[in-house]
This record gives structure tokens, C-alpha cells and sequence, in this order.
């Protein structure tokens, strides 16, 4: 018999979205969150305590996207759940996780846009200018400006990801498009981590020495030959350990002191 999330998880699913960041971790971020939320998917498709296990496993993988569309995110998370849990053993698991992950990113973008840089400026501005005059209505109306699109984007954003993930994912199997698109999403994947390298990691030395009477810089010379190497061989530093099974507090704290070193003694 055929396994489906019906409307009552779906409102389940909803309602857990708005506790996403409510064991926000600098580890792994939103994945406790997410795996709360996808909770009820979860219980309803998986009849055995293993198979909610693994699947609970799989969505506290790291997550980090923004709030309000994130459901959109979960939705299809859902229909991908549903696929695997009625052709256990034929459907990729793994694909679930490479999904999410070549999502958040993307629409984190359009989302930070649009709530945090948009939407939240709009109503607080509105907002201000009506407590500046002692109106109540200022905080009052702030919520509802801001509420009324993050609301309607969880809503619509969950149905329309379930829906669209429902009706696509059969036909991407059948004709073999999964795997295309795994190896897009994973192309796209390193794409992100290797910007977010470039762009949020800032790694310098200090270091420099005198020739013929001129100060040579060591940082300037990394750059001219490869920029944002020092970022990169720090990347692949902490994820070789990671893979050596070293844990993320001992990496944490260890940067930490090492960093604190570095600076005193003037190499970084």
C-alpha cells in the first residue's frame, strides 16, 4: 500500500518550521530544527524504529537557510521522503540531503533579500514613524507588514514544494534524470563552499622581511600567485581532521588558541 503525507502532517510540518532556529548551533546550524519539523513526515512514512532513525539521522545533516523559505525546502524534503519510503532500496536517500543542501543556499539569497533586507526595512519604517508619535499601532502594524508575506511564503512555499516534488520526482526516476541532476546539485554544492571560502574566511599573515633596503610583504606575494590560498589550506586542514574523526569542539577551541598565538606572535 502506497505511504502518503497527508494535509494534518503538512500542518504538522508548518507549524514545527517556526522553531527552526530554536537549537541553532554553531556546528551545524538549523539541522536540529529542520529534523523537529520533519518529525511528523517521518512517524507517518516509516513504520519501523530504524528506518525513522536513519531518517532522522539524514536531516540533522547541516542546514542554514532563511526561516521563511525554508518550508518551501521542507516540502520537498517530504515528497522526497515519500518516495523513498514506498520504494525502500530503489530510491537514492542520499538524494534528499544533496537537495537540501544545493537549495539553502540559493534561496537564502532571495529570502535574506526580500524578509530581512526588504520586507522587515518597509514595515519597521512604517512602524517607527508611527510609535515616533506615540501611536500604538506602530508595533501592532510593524508585525502585521512583516507577518503577512512570511507567513504566505511558509504557506504557500511548503504546499508548492510537496506538490512540485510529488509529481516531478516519479518522472525524474523513470527517466533517468536523478542522476543528471545529483551531479548538477553537486557541482553546484562545491560551487557555494568554495565561494564561501573566498568571500567569508579571512586568513592573513603578518610577515614580512627587508631586501634591498625594501620591505617585502609574504601576504602580497600568496596573492599575486594564488589569492585566498592561506583560507583555502585552512579549509582543507579542518576537513582533512574532520575526517580523521576529530571533533568539531576540539577543532573549535583548537583554532581558537591557535589563532590567539599566531596573532601575538605576529605570523597572522
Amino acid at each position: 500500500m502506497s505511504k502518503t503525507v497527508d494535509k494534518k502532517t503538512l500542518r504538522s510540518v508548518f507549524w514545527r518550521s517556526f522553531a527552526l532556529q530554536g537549537a541553532f548551533n554553531f556546528e551545524k546550524m538549523q539541522n536540529i530544527g529542520y529534523a523537529y519539523a520533519m518529525t511528523p513526515v517521518i512517524k507517518k512514512l516509516y513504520d519501523k524504529e530504524s528506518d525513522q532513525a536513519e531518517a532522522l539521522k539524514r536531516h540533522l545533516a547541516l542546514f542554514n537557510s532563511t526561516p521563511a523559505v525554508t518550508p518551501a525546502i521542507m516540502g520537498i524534503s517530504a515528497a522526497m521522503e515519500e518516495q523513498n519510503a514506498n520504494h525502500l532500496g530503489d530510491f537514492d536517500a542520499g538524494s534528499i540531503n544533496a537537495v537540501k543542501a544545493a537549495l539553502m543556499a540559493p534561496l537564502a539569497g532571495i529570502g535574506d533579500s526580500l524578509f530581512f533586507g526588504t520586507f522587515r526595512v518597509i514595515a519597521a519604517g512604517i512602524g517607527i514613524s508611527l510609535a515616533k508619535q506615540g501611536n500604538i499601532l506602530g508595533p501592532i502594524l510593524f508585525l502585521v507588514l512583516y507577518n503577512i508575506p512570511n507567513f504566505a511564503a511558509r504557506i504557500w512555499g511548503l504546499k508548492y514544494g510537496y506538490n512540485a516534488g510529488v509529481n516531478s520526482l516519479e518522472k525524474l526516476q523513470k527517466n533517468g534524470l536523478m542522476d543528471r541532476i545529483m551531479s548538477i546539485v553537486g557541482m553546484i554544492g562545491m560551487m557555494v563552499v568554495g565561494g564561501m571560502v573566498a568571500t567569508m574566511l579571512t586568513v592573513q599573515t603578518t610577515i614580512r622581511f627587508s631586501m634591498a633596503g625594501a620591505t617585502v610583504k609574504i601576504q602580497s606575494i600568496i596573492d599575486k600567485i594564488i589569492p585566498n590560498l592561506l583560507p583555502l589550506l585552512v579549509t582543507l586542514l579542518v576537513f582533512y581532521l574532520i575526517r580523521k574523526k576529530v571533533s568539531i569542539s576540539k577543532l573549535t577551541v583548537g583554532i581558537l588558541i591557535i589563532g590567539i598565538l599566531a596573532h601575538v606572535a605576529g605570523v597572522l
